[in-house]
């Protein structure tokens, strides 16, 4: 049986990449935010995950205002990077785990939950920043990846309960799979910020790292933050936070935290970091 094994919540800034892909880590400003995730990619080494399950929101790459999913799931064999207006980021082509992906389809669907079956994607940032802070820059990514889009661009965004509730289902999928895999399914985007109108530039380390406690200790009332509460305290694309949730309800009530980082500011965003393993 396939086994759900850790979740990770991260922040997925665009810039990242850039400081990452032109080597300017190391710098004065990016050298603080690229060392919260020193433990971290030894950590993922140690545990080597066979399959990635990496919840994100598509910048425009793959979807548009034509066509806006909720929940789309990537069960193609191979994902290339997005070029996002300047060219793709020199990473490795994304492999997928097709067969997985259809059972986590297949079995979502069935639970009720109005999945889009994607068989061709290019993944943007949302997905691609995460791997690579996780994992650096290698040749080829260690593990399959199944990219898993969330509407949190366009209203309405699913609520943090739909999104809690379908982490539930996937945990549900993947120990119904008949192959032994060890899963990890990774919730990204957030923490707080804006990125237009007057308010541009919001950071609320307040709500963050309550964020991350709830998250840590209490996922149900997490899971009860109202929309209104994300866009007022957290900024317009504080939204995204909903998608630590997936993360989140995949686990069971007694993962513990093992890692958390926190940093202000990368590029005009939080950054935020967590992992969560099964005990």
């Amino acid at each position: 049986m396939a086994k759900i094994t850790a979740g990770v919540g991260t922040s997925h800034v665009g810039a990242l990449g850039v400081a990452m892909d032109n080597g300017l880590t190391g710098n004065d400003y990016w050298r603080p935010a690229f060392k919260g995730f020193e433990y971290s990619r030894e950590w993922i080494a140690s545990q080597r995950p066979d399959v990635v399950i990496l919840v994100y929101n598509d910048h425009a790459a793959a979807f548009s205002l034509d066509i806006i999913p909720t929940f789309a799931i990537g069960c193609a064999e191979a994902f290339q990077p997005a070029d996002e207006g300047w060219g793709r980021r020199p990473v490795p082509e994304v492999k997928g785990h097709s067969e997985l992906a259809w059972h986590i389809a297949e079995s979502a669907i069935l639970d009720e939950f109005d999945m889009t079956i994607v068989n061709k994607l290019d993944v943007d940032h949302g997905l691609t920043v995460p791997m690579s802070l996780m994992f650096g820059q290698p040749k080829a990514w260690p593990c399959r990846v199944i990219p898993l889009a969330v509407n949190v661009v366009q209203f309405p965004p699913p609520t943090g309960n739909r999104c809690y509730e379908l982490g539930k289902a996937i945990r549900r999928a993947v120990t119904s799979f008949d192959q032994d895999l060890n899963v990890m399914v990774w919730g990204t985007g957030g923490m707080s910020h804006q990125l237009q109108g007057q308010r541009a530039g919001l950071i609320n380390s307040e709500f963050d790292n309550r964020f991350l406690d709830l998250l840590a200790s209490d996922p149900e009332t997490a899971a009860r933050i109202p929309h209104l509460d994300y866009l007022r305290e957290a900024g317009s694309e504080g939204i995204e936070l909903v998608m630590w949730l997936v993360m989140r309800g995949a686990l069971s009530r007694y993962a513990r935290e093992i890692h958390r980082f926190y940093h202000v500011p990368a590029s005009n965003t939080a950054l935020g970091h967590l992992i969560l393993e099964e005990t």
